[in-house]
């Protein structure tokens, strides 16, 4: 199907949301039609959102991106070019993180791969006067135990560690240069406040003007919302 076929397919079905939202006035149809509309522009942009052809060779040496290569890099400058075009969340991840064996090559490697693109991002979306209203937070599912365990074939790893581990925010009108919350000398327990996920939901909704109290829900005689029945905006970070 060609483009043209395509764009005469959706504007039939157009045509045919339009009669019904007009006899019936159900907000879900238009709802409906926003939705078709919002698939075809992503799916038109697709290609000229790839296309790092325009990028720099400075930009390209900066994130160590490789057109056609999957790659983090890649990814992280992918995220600029997304967050330029109005995309209001873009997710990253690197799927080569669970080192629980061998902390040599493969650990180094790794961190080589997310530290350079991912250090690039941010001064590219400030200096493209993108860093005030996009926040850009970086951290993954827990931490890992400061001691080495000998895993098989005694190579040494780390286990998953719940207790501390680091998260990096950036933009989004946050003061820079902080430090909030640390660990005893080994890394392995929190010292001083303990900072809980629900305080990093608070604050993510608080830093996108929402009030996490205000969205509390009732529901099967329980009260819910997207900080469960807990967290505090972390004031230090956003003061």
């Amino acid at each position: 199907m060609d483009a043209h076929e395509q764009k005469a397919t959706l504007d039939l079905i157009g045509d045919i949301n339009q009669l019904e939202l007009a006899e019936t006035g159900d907000s879900e149809i238009q709802t409906r039609i926003s939705q078709y509309e919002m698939a075809y522009r992503m799916q038109s942009s697709g290609p000229e959102l790839i296309d790092f052809s325009k990028e720099s060779a400075a930009t390209m040496e900066m994130y160590g991106a490789e057109p056609g290569k999957a790659s983090y890099a890649n990814n992280c400058l992918l995220a600029r070019r997304l967050v330029e075009r109005g995309v209001r969340f873009v997710q990253l991840y690197h799927a080569d993180w669970d080192h629980h064996q061998d902390l040599d090559e493969p650990l180094t490697s790794v961190c080589k791969e997310v530290d350079r693109p991912t250090m690039a991002l941010i001064p590219d979306l400030k200096q493209r006067g993108l860093s005030e209203r996009t926040l850009v937070i970086w951290g993954g599912e827990f931490g890992r135990t400061p001691m080495g365990e000998v895993r098989e074939k005694g190579k040494i790893g780390r286990n998953h560690h719940i207790d501390a581990f680091t998260m990096m925010f950036a933009g989004g009108g946050l003061p820079p240069g902080r430090v909030v919350g640390g660990t005893d000398e080994f890394g392995f327990s929190p010292t001083g406040d303990r900072i809980d996920v629900h305080d990093v939901q608070a604050t993510i909704l608080h830093l996108l003007g929402l009030d996490h109290e205000k969205l509390t829900y009732r529901f099967m005689g329980r009260d819910f919302r997207l900080t469960d029945v807990a967290g505090h905006v972390i004031k230090p970070l956003v003061s």
